[in-house]
């Protein structure tokens, strides 16, 4: 599986993808970003865990999944919302394109997908994406 995350950033604030790495070390006790990519505002595609290592992002899922995870998904005031910036929107989309060269029958869901006490990444992902 491909699964697609929100880091639950408000806009108009900031978690660089060094930040998010810093707070799963620090305040999770993770060994590393829990996130096999993470994708910040500007759209740059940041490489997490090595894709051959076990990710740390969906429980009961982590072992036979990649993680993605897009910088935001809260509103101003802290409300849930999709929050993707059109260079986030392309930067998805074009490494759900390489991935699935790689993984040519991965599904591609969101978090709320396989937990549905998460509502992250606050968007449709099959509806979405299914046609890649």
């Amino acid at each position: 599986m491909i699964i697609l995350h929100c880091s639950a950033t408000p806009d108009g604030c900031s978690l660089s993808f060094e930040d998010c790495r810093r707070d799963h070390i620090l305040n999770r006790h993770f060994r590393d970003i829990g996130y096999h990519f993470y994708i910040t505002r500007d759209g740059k595609i940041h490489n997490g865990r090595d894709m051959l290592k076990t990710g740390a992002h969906c429980q009961n899922h982590n072992a036979h999944s990649i993680g993605i995870c897009y910088e935001g998904g809260l509103d101003a005031r802290g409300h849930p919302e999709d929050t993707r910036t059109v260079e986030q929107k392309g930067a998805i989309l074009a490494l759900l394109r390489e991935l699935r060269k790689v993984f040519p029958t991965a599904l591609i869901v969101g978090h709320h997908d396989l937990n549905p006490q998460k509502a992250c990444p606050w968007f449709d992902v099959y509806k979405e994406y299914h046609s890649i």
